[in-house]
């Protein structure tokens, strides 16, 4: 039987890999698109971090 202390370390731990899992994927995907050979590609990066107000230079 599983206690409720134990399922919340459960669940506590689980939500800090998928946080940590997103955060290594999101920060991925704005440097790999920010330095991509392909300009489209980039200005389309480049334009959607301006239009989040995130500041990229």
């Amino acid at each position: 039987m599983i206690s409720a202390s134990t399922s919340r370390v459960s669940v506590q731990s689980n939500a800090r890999t998928i946080a940590l899992t997103m955060f290594i994927l999101g920060a991925g995907l704005v440097f790999l698109t920010g330095f991509a050979p392909s300009t489209t590609l980039h200005n389309a990066a480049h334009d959607s971090r301006h239009t989040l107000s995130f500041p990229c230079h």
